[in-house]
């Protein structure tokens, strides 16, 4: 009787390949066979399921973000529910936290980004992707910023379209600046920075 495969779910083992590929070697490495060798498939299955190179890459990355999506959403959750005024700072700077390189599995995530952000300034067909994802870290953040001002914990004169970028700005230096030179920024370190910055925020008149 033949094995009946689930597309969806090799889709997903393909891509969890290619991360694994890219965070070891770099996005160059992730070529059609060295992505089916880790999978532990045929070549040939691989391409049964991508069309081509970037569509692969581009498939892996908003697996990524979905893993990312799924931790964020939770820390979300957790803002709206009732009674969460108290704890919305701390519950903010933890949903925050989670765009930080403060563990094995986010510096791996924070390696994968720059690869890609790397890669689509000469792969046209990255782009989208990058911008993309780019994107919705800045409507987040913004999103965050104005859940504070709308609890009385920010100004309420706060321009929140400038703040959300200099907020997406620090936390993309940070994390660049935590791959390239972990030891001059580790998690506490990262942590302080970022406290210290939305400590900024509040006190403003």
């Amino acid at each position: 009787m033949p094995k009946i495969v689930d597309p969806r779910a090799r889709r997903r083992a393909v891509a969890e390949a290619v991360l694994r590929v890219v965070a070891r070697s770099g996005l160059e490495a992730a070529s059609l066979r060295n992505v089916a060798e880790e999978a532990g498939l045929a070549v040939g299955s691989v391409r049964h399921y991508f069309g081509d190179h970037d569509e692969l890459v581009i498939f892996a990355m908003k697996h990524l973000v979905d893993r990312v999506d799924q931790r964020v959403r939770a820390h979300i959750d957790l803002l709206r529910a009732p009674g969460a005024d108290g704890d919305r700072r701390a519950r903010a700077e933890e949903l925050l936290e989670e765009f930080l390189p403060l563990d094995d599995t986010r510096h791996e995530e924070a390696v994968l980004w720059i690869a890609l952000a790397t890669a689509s300034r000469v792969r046209p067909g990255l782009r989208p992707c990058a911008l993309e994802l780019h994107g919705n870290t800045l409507l987040l953040m913004e999103h965050v910023l104005r859940g504070g001002q709308e609890s009385g914990g920010l100004p309420a004169d706060l321009d929140l379209a400038t703040e959300a970028r200099r907020l997406t700005a620090l936390v993309e230096g940070l994390t660049f600046q935590a791959v390239l030179q972990p030891e001059a920024y580790p998690p506490d370190e990262l942590r302080r920075l970022l406290r210290h910055h939305l400590r900024t925020l509040r006190q403003k008149a």
